[in-house]
């Protein structure tokens, strides 16, 4: 096969049908030489780094998306479309818009609301709500079970924007739309797994805190998400 714009891979039996996606690549490198064997490095264009191993004998490839859902929709839309991944689990950070909500605290994405017109633009999906996959949320949820780890489940915000003049959109959000917590791709990722028939679920780690402005460092984000990956590891 001919290698996509953004992936080098020929071979698409150097991807498992499941696939990690940190935003961050160099997290991607982190989990791949903290949890898998056999490693075998089948991405680095453009330094999104993506590898193959095995988690418990398992086959398991993880990859960078890169920030944003411009980023995300095409590493996600060129690994199902092209390479034949049927399942795609983000696991990033987010911004806790809840005042319960602590940093580590562990999030599964029910579904992803945006004012994006992401999905409009790409696919004519008009929704500003759109699901992740109930049966890959289901699984995410009996293994957390099993592990003895918490996991709080609700309707996240994908955002466009990092930085913005209204501070308060925070707390109009969390009471408006009910959203626990803001990220950047998800959004895209669900919206590309239900164009291509496929399944998309997001695991989120709060990295910080936009309501009592509790944070973690740069490199807490890109090595200290542990419960995070053991989760999204063991559901595979």
């Amino acid at each position: 096969m001919i290698p996509t714009p953004h992936i080098e891979i020929t071979n698409k039996d150097l991807l498992s049908k499941t696939v990690l996606m940190p935003g961050d690549p160099l997290r991607a490198k982190h989990i791949a030489e903290t949890y898998l064997t056999d490693v075998v490095k089948i991405n680095s264009v453009r330094n999104m780094l993506g590898y193959t191993g095995c988690y418990k004998g398992k086959k398991v490839t993880v990859m960078g998306s890169g920030m944003g859902m411009p980023s995300i929709g095409i590493y996600s839309y060129e690994l199902y479309k092209f390479y034949d991944v049927e399942n795609i689990i983000r696991v990033g950070s987010c911004g806790s818009y809840s005042p319960t909500l602590s940093v580590y605290d562990v999030i599964l994405a029910d579904a992803a609301y945006s004012e994006s017109t992401f999905a409009k633009n790409a696919f004519n999906i008009s929704e500003d709500v759109l699901d992740a996959n109930k049966e890959l949320n289901a699984k995410i949820i009996e293994t957390a079970r099993k592990l003895k780890i918490e996991i709080h489940c609700g309707l996240i915000h994908s955002s466009d924007v990092f930085y913005r003049d209204n501070i308060e959109f925070a707390k109009e959000i969390f009471k408006d739309k009910k959203c626990l917590a803001v990220e950047m791709e998800s959004f895209a990722l669900f919206a590309n797994a239900i164009k291509l028939n496929k399944k998309a679920a997001c695991i989120l780690t709060v990295s910080d805190s936009l309501i009592t402005k509790e944070v973690t460092s740069a490199i807490e984000r890109q090595t200290a998400f542990n419960k995070m990956i053991e989760i999204a590891l063991e559901s595979i």
